[in-house]
């Protein structure tokens, strides 16, 4: 990806939902909810703090995340659909 986010944001790209439920019924797309965890992409370098050190992000691109339902701005970077946002949207990493 040809794109860098700048100071404290991150780069995401949804991990897709389940189009079916435990009993295997398809969930059409227009009835799928968006889903609230992604793949980080690309991070920014960090935030500066008041004596100017650079604050490094705690996400590193290759972390699963999870970040809030109405977070972050969709754009479309070489064809793909990611998500920017601030680094303070990401609620957590989920580990293995």
């Amino acid at each position: 990806m040809k794109f860098r986010p700048l100071h404290d944001r991150v780069v995401l790209r949804r991990i897709s939902a389940e189009e079916k439920t435990k009993g295997g019924i398809i969930i059409p797309d227009t009835a799928q909810e968006k889903p609230q965890e992604g793949e980080v992409v690309a991070v920014g370098p960090g935030v500066r703090d008041d004596k100017g050190n650079l604050m490094v992000l705690g996400v590193k691109a290759g972390d699963r995340v999870i970040f809030g339902k109405w977070s972050g701005t969709e754009i479309v970077v070489d064809g793909e659909d990611v998500l920017i946002m601030k680094e303070s949207d990401i609620m957590g990493v989920i580990e293995n």
